[in-house]
């Protein structure tokens, strides 16, 4: 299942993508509730399946199978076009996409693969750092400056060398807390793009002080376009002794070339590895996401190190789109704020 936030008019809703149809959720859930002969006032909607697609993941246990009821009576013909005044199916090409958890409740970033971590020591004239393998590091972003697809805004300081990195990120489903790799992976409620954005003359300023990255990183953090399920990704899923290994292909292009290429399934540290990490001593709470760090080849910064690319840089006007087999495609226009 493919989880949307779209806006519509002024509004911002949930949905479940269907091609190039959208279920809105509220609606439909509406719809049950009437149909069972409850009460389907919005807020009496909302107690039971939650609100928006952060709602949902908390309520997946009552939101999940009715959710799949009405996907199999659409497919079926069998939903009605609308209820209580409300259209229960809207075309993509009606509405603007957000991201999928507009404001997660944490987010934090990894910095699970290997290759990129080397290669960006090399080309800074340092060796592989031991530490890397003793255990998965990550650190905290600002969850309140996510980003969906469309115009990013950039101000002056953030446009000096800005960067994208492509990364594939989890959302957590339950709340967990001390989980042992072996049980991580039944706390992921599902999958989605980051790109997790960098001011790298900021970044590099302020890391000097052995803290951060802070303003570097917390302008802006794109996530999307959609919100993907476990269970729709079990053919590109191996399990193995460090939690699931998900086989799908990563790809950036800039103003349509492409310029990465890379594999979720070539994370050193797997995200059960992270998440175990992360819920050491605290708990990870429905809607925490969790980036997986950027692959190889995954940003300038390592690009342009390895002579790749020449001293490139994202600036305004430029096109930047990153694709994840099954996860769909997540772009953005750099804008000058």
């Amino acid at each position: 299942m493919k989880l949307v936030t779209f806006r519509i008019d002024v509004e911002d809703r949930a949905g479940i993508l269907l091609g190039d149809t959208i279920l809105d959720l509220a609606g439909c859930f509406a719809c049950t509730e009437w149909e069972r002969g409850r009460r389907f006032q919005p807020y009496q909607v909302a107690d039971r399946y939650g609100d928006g697609v952060l709602g949902f993941v908390k309520h997946q246990d009552d939101a999940r199978p009715v959710a799949d009821a009405l996907v199999a009576r659409f497919t079926e013909g069998k939903l009605p076009p609308h209820f209580n005044g409300q259209l229960l199916a809207v075309g993509t090409k009606d509405v603007t996409l957000k991201a999928p958890i507009p404001r997660p409740p944490s987010m934090r970033v990894g910095y699970a693969f290997r290759q990129h971590v080397e290669t960006a020591r090399r080309n800074r004239g340092l060796e592989m750092i031991p530490e890397f393998d003793q255990f998965p590091v990550f650190y905290f972003t600002n969850h309140q400056a996510v980003v969906g697809p469309g115009d990013l805004r950039v101000r002056p300081l953030q446009m000096e060398r800005l960067d994208f990195e492509l990364e594939a990120a989890i959302v957590i489903g339950r709340e967990a807390s001390d989980v042992s790799v072996e049980k991580a992976d039944e706390t992921i409620f599902g999958l989605t793009i980051m790109n997790d954005f960098s001011a790298r003359v900021l970044q590099m300023e302020e890391m000097k002080l052995s803290l951060g990255p802070a303003k570097g990183k917390d302008f802006a953090t794109g996530l999307g376009p959609y919100l993907v399920t476990k269970d729709e990704l079990a053919a590109n899923t191996k399990a193995t002794p460090k939690g699931n290994q998900f086989d799908l292909g990563m790809r950036a292009f800039v103003n349509g070339i492409q310029v990465s290429t890379g594999n979720v399934k070539e994370m050193t540290w797997t995200f059960a590895q992270i998440v175990e990490r992360a819920s050491y001593g605290v708990t990870l709470y429905p809607g925490d996401v969790i980036g997986s760090g950027t692959c190889g080849t995954g940003c300038f910064l390592e690009l342009n190190g390895s002579k790749i690319t020449k001293d490139q840089w994202l600036k305004a006007g430029d096109t930047v789109a990153l694709e994840i087999d099954g996860l769909g495609r997540l772009e953005h226009r750099i804008v000058a704020a």
